[in-house]
């Protein structure tokens, strides 16, 4: 397979996941505002800072007066925007066009529908009462997508490189979605003198990757710091848990791994060490210092993605 087809893959598969997390995201943390139990998580400017740090924190670095219907819009229906749920959705399209002889005719034409969706969905409807109809028809869309991954295609390489492509994605989301609430939670507890390991947001959290009533159920407690960090980062029973997509990368990886023992700088051997560092690991292991772990999370998976495309996605 060609490195240009195997990267518009990898890229399909990341850009798809990317677009639903955003509007999971979306949808959970503006209307859970709602009903917030503190002035500070129900008032907008806090909500709207929460979302654009997970779409972009770039965005906030400029530190401009935020606009409720401009922050929706950038972050939902802006093309100028490259990390706008519609540019998401536009990048998976083209990079499916770039791989088209490798992926099933039904997959193809189903991209190919939600992107002309996205690109004719009305964004004067979207800001003023859209938000819930839209970020359910991106996550629905996409839940069908994935179906259609998995029913229609071999489990192959081409396979192999979608779903790696889809599981260092949610990694990255994920850890992205606990750091922002994490920085949500300690806001809090400066203004409103609210413990963080019992916040609010915890339980928000869950709700913004689907796993609410899974870590209910798992642990019988009220979500606090200490179980649903446990949760979402160790569980590798959790399909949204970082241990899980290491997991499923290291094992996606054997697809394209030629060698028996990788060598020490290759992308199968980082993704090897990393899963086993983080299967012996223990909650109280970054309790303490949860800031620092998340950012050594983000550079080492960001340092995975890196080598990973080196390995076998480089065009030159």
């Amino acid at each position: 397979m060609l490195a240009r087809v195997a990267n518009n893959l990898f890229w399909m598969g990341r850009y798809l996941e990317r677009s639903e997390h955003i509007a999971r995201y979306l949808n959970v943390n503006y209307f859970s505002s709602l009903d917030a139990p503190s002035e500070l998580a129900q008032s907008r400017d806090f909500v709207l800072r929460s979302m654009l740090f997970v779409a972009d924190e770039e965005e906030l670095k400029l530190n401009k007066i935020l606009n409720e219907r401009d922050v929706l819009y950038d972050i939902g229906l802006n093309p100028d925007k490259h990390y706008s749920i519609y540019s998401s959705i536009g990048y998976a399209q083209q990079n499916a066009n770039g791989a088209r002889d490798l992926i099933s005719t039904e997959l193809y034409e189903s991209i190919n529908t939600l992107n002309r969706t996205v690109k004719n969905y009305s964004s004067e409807r979207f800001v003023k009462h859209g938000l819930f109809e839209f970020t359910n028809l991106i996550k629905s869309n996409i839940a069908s997508l994935r179906t259609k991954i998995r029913a229609t295609l071999l489990h192959d390489e081409v396979y192999a490189i979608i779903m790696l492509g889809v599981y260092i994605e949610r990694a990255n989301q994920v850890i992205r979605i606990i750091n922002s609430k994490y920085n949500d939670a300690l806001i809090e507890s400066v203004d409103f003198d609210t413990p963080v390991k019992t916040s609010y947001e915890w339980t928000t959290l869950l709700k913004c990757v689907e796993t609410y009533d899974m870590m209910r159920g798992h642990y019988r407690k009220t979500p606090s710091s200490h179980n649903v960090l446990e949760f979402l980062i160790l569980n590798p029973h959790c399909p949204r848990s970082i241990m899980n997509s290491l997991n499923s990368i290291h094992y996606y990886m054997s697809f394209l791994i030629k060698e028996e023992h990788p060598h020490k700088d290759s992308a199968a051997f980082l993704i090897g060490k990393l899963m086993c560092e983080y299967r012996y690991k223990c909650i109280e292991d970054f309790q303490e210092d949860l800031k620092g772990f998340i950012e050594n999370l983000v550079d080492d998976l960001s340092l995975v993605g890196e080598r990973m495309d080196a390995d076998y996605f480089s065009l030159y």
